[in-house]
Parts: C-alpha cells; sequence; structure tokens
C-alpha cells in the first residue's frame, strides 16, 4: 500500500510519516464491484476496511441502518466488541477500499492509540445509537 494513498484518508489524519508507513505494510487496496458483499451479519470478522471511493449500504436484520462512503469505515465492531459482524455490509456502487486483517488490526491497535481511541470513540456512538 502506498502512504500517500493513506494520507489523503482523513480517517488516517495527523498520523506520522513513520506510523503512515508502517500502517502501509498492514493494509492493502482492494476493488470492489457494485452489489458484491463485504460483510456477512452473523459470520466471524476478518478484516477493517476504510472506503476510499464508492458506496454501501449497511444492514440489519433487513432494515438499513447506514450508507457509507468516502473516508467512513466498518468491521470494527466486529473485530473488537463481538467477534461476529453485527451487520451485512453491500457495495451499492464500485468501490475501492482500504482493507485490514485482524493480527495486523490489533497491531495498530497497540502501536497507534491515536487511531484506537477514534475507532473505540466510533464504536461506542455506533452501539448507543
Amino acid at each position: 500500500m502506498d502512504t500517500k494513498t493513506l494520507e489523503g484518508v482523513g480517517f488516517f489524519s495527523g498520523l506520522s510519516k513513520q506510523e503512515l508507513k508502517k500502517l502501509a505494510q498492514w493494509t492493502d487496496e482492494i476493488s470492489v464491484g457494485e452489489g458484491e458483499r463485504l460483510a456477512t451479519e452473523g459470520e466471524f470478522a476478518h478484516e477493517f476496511f476504510v472506503i476510499e471511493e464508492g458506496s454501501a449500504e449497511v444492514t440489519h436484520e433487513g432494515e438499513t441502518l447506514a450508507e457509507l462512503g468516502p473516508g467512513d469505515f466498518f468491521g470494527e465492531i466486529g473485530l473488537l466488541e463481538t467477534e461476529r459482524r453485527p451487520a451485512h455490509v453491500v457495495a451499492t456502487s464500485p468501490m475501492r477500499v482500504i482493507v485490514m486483517f485482524g493480527r495486523e488490526f490489533k497491531a495498530m491497535e497497540r502501536e497507534m492509540p491515536t487511531v484506537a481511541d477514534r475507532i473505540r470513540a466510533a464504536i461506542r456512538a455506533r452501539l448507543d445509537n
């Protein structure tokens, strides 16, 4: 993954060059087609996603919970809180996403507390709604 790409993602703003370099080693960039399912409710969580381009819909038990777009992220609740995906996430347009697997996500959480704090705040906000 290219550090320049990560610099352009608001979620990672404020990270040092060294942190971005480390993050680049832990992440990959993938393309996703419209209609592709990125997360399935009830399945074990293995990845964390940050949307670069495109959009996705989050549903739980058939009800739309959110529309996601560039800069939004998902997958953190399953990795940190429940082990299983609490909702479906389906691409509603072609997408480019940054993906990080669970082991790397845990390393990021330990080594980059600023990012971990942002993620924990988002979890609290999402679970409170």
